[in-house]
């Protein structure tokens, strides 16, 4: 292709990222269903099964996977085959934005959520140094706005803020919120806790569950989250439930470690704040797909962080686990999926700045712009314009410089094992979030002894969400009966 014609392309898609910025709620669309079974080396193509990584056998533009299941060209180095020339092209046509420096510190500033209005949420209270992890900063009773959007009647829905840890260890703060049923709990021992932690997906303070539970359904409102049976199925057993906004105060979609400190925190905090009520109580987790993320983070903090934990989480259940980036950035990289891998990329760089070393002018510009709030609903429209993360460097290959297999480690977490029981389940059919990427997360914790349970559940990533969540709610609840975990490994 001759570089005026790139020229041209790159300009549409300059266009596009643009219009985006001002583009509302909306959802991508969805793709063909692959085979329940496939080679663990994979080729990339629809059919090829639950076991592709996205892989393409030689990397050669087209012979990787399709608009819909993977990046075009996608091959073992991560890249798409555009990743070569797009880079000078688009830092070519494309101003700087006027941050008064060119920094890295600048940047990040510049790229972090804006208030939402809310000290609750905004504030970083003095005195946080001087804080003990999960010491209770404040407390508020939401309950009248809450039940509104609970199944179940509530005895009380409380939110609370407590001292946390960014990635990096320095001071910060979580929010939850803490749902305790009307009905008494009727069985032995203290009441059980579930935590929920649920795919939030997204850049803005108020696309948390926090700021929905206290604001009410809003055009920030994780729908999909109200959808769920997890809260509901808890409060009928007369479990409490806990929500962290796991993502932090600076949104960090996609970084478990923000997501394990904030979960862990709240926990504590919520034992401080109900001692008599939930100080022995046992706890359970569950995640799916962002959500996972979080508490992937969390089950393999536990001895490190929050160690005093270890023996009231009783187990832990994670599905559609995107755990591993480096197969994410072939399996979700410039096609319907990419809106979600981009907003996860500029997540992770919040918490971990050696990123935007990368990032070009594109990338600079769209950082700070209002996409830097925006909700799931709107970063899935993205997908529509299939633009490859390539797009959004200033070197050729981004996907797989040093920097890039550096947080490909980091985020993996592999060398860390969970302090928990594990149940992990995948769709069979999911094209973005690979069954292979669960099966490897299930195979390194039984290497570690870790009791654990997998399952391959059908339906694509959206689906296998329904497919799966109810034999992962009945493993979940027999831990909180206190049956002890079953292990297939």
């Amino acid at each position: 292709m001759p570089i005026h014609g790139r020229g041209f392309g790159v300009r549409m898609v300059v266009a596009a990222l643009a219009a985006t910025v001002t583009i509302g709620a909306g959802a991508a669309g969805g793709g063909a269903l692959a085979q329940p079974t496939g080679s663990a080396g994979g080729n990339g193509v629809v059919g090829t099964g639950s076991l592709t990584d996205g892989t393409a056998e030689d990397g050669v533009l087209g012979n990787g996977t399709t608009l819909v299941t993977g990046s075009v060209g996608t091959g073992s180095a991560a890249g798409t085959g555009s990743g070569n020339w797009l880079p000078p092209v688009i830092d070519s046509i494309v101003p700087a934005p006027d941050l008064g420096s060119p920094d890295i510190p600048t940047l990040q500033a510049a790229m972090l959520p804006a208030p939402v209005g809310e000290a609750f949420f905004d504030e970083y209270p003095p005195g946080l140094d001087a804080m003990a992890n999960g010491a209770v900063i404040g407390t508020r009773d939401v309950t009248p706005v809450a039940r509104q959007l609970l199944r179940g009647p509530v005895r009380e829905v409380r939110q609370y803020k407590v001292k946390s840890t960014d990635a990096a260890g320095a001071p910060s703060f979580a929010t939850a919120t803490l749902v305790v049923p009307a009905t008494p709990w009727a069985g032995s021992g203290p009441r059980p806790v579930l935590v929920n932690n649920v795919p939030i997906n997204s850049l803005g303070r108020d696309c948390a569950p926090g700021h929905t539970m206290a604001n009410g359904i809003t055009l920030s409102t994780n729908t999909f989250e109200l959808t769920r049976p997890v809260t509901a199925k808890a409060e009928e057993r007369g479990y409490a439930v806990l929500i962290p906004d796991h993502e932090g105060p600076r949104m960090a979609y996609g970084e478990p470690f923000v997501g394990g400190h904030s979960i862990l925190d709240t926990i504590r905090g919520m034992r401080a704040l109900y001692p008599d009520e939930f100080g022995d109580s046992p706890i359970a987790m569950m995640g799916y797909s962002g959500g996972s993320i979080a508490t992937h983070g969390a089950v393999k903090l536990i001895d490190s962080y929050a160690p005093e934990l270890a023996g009231d989480i009783v187990g832990a259940s994670l599905g559609g686990v995107p755990a591993d980036f480096e197969m994410l950035a072939r399996t979700m990289n410039g096609n319907l999926a990419g809106g979600l891998f981009l907003a996860a990329l500029f997540g992770i760089s919040r918490e971990n700045p050696e990123i935007l070393a990368l990032a070009n002018k594109l990338a600079r510009q769209l950082g700070v712009s209002s996409l830097k709030d925006a909700c799931g609903n709107k970063l899935m429209v993205l997908g529509l314009f299939q633009v490859p993360a390539e797009a959004l460097a200033n070197v050729k290959q981004a996907l797989d410089t040093p920097v890039a297999h550096s947080v490909y480690t980091k985020m993996r977490m592999a060398d860390r094992k969970s302090a928990t029981p594990l149940y992990l389940y995948n769709g069979g059919q999911d094209f973005w979030v690979p069954a292979l990427g669960t099966r490897n997360l299930y195979d390194e914790q039984c290497g570690y002894g870790v009791p654990a349970v997998y399952r391959q559940v059908p339906g694509e990533h959206f689906a296998a969400e329904l497919t799966g969540v109810g034999d992962a709610f009945d493993w979940v609840d027999a831990r909180l009966r206190g049956e002890p975990a079953p292990s297939e490994c």
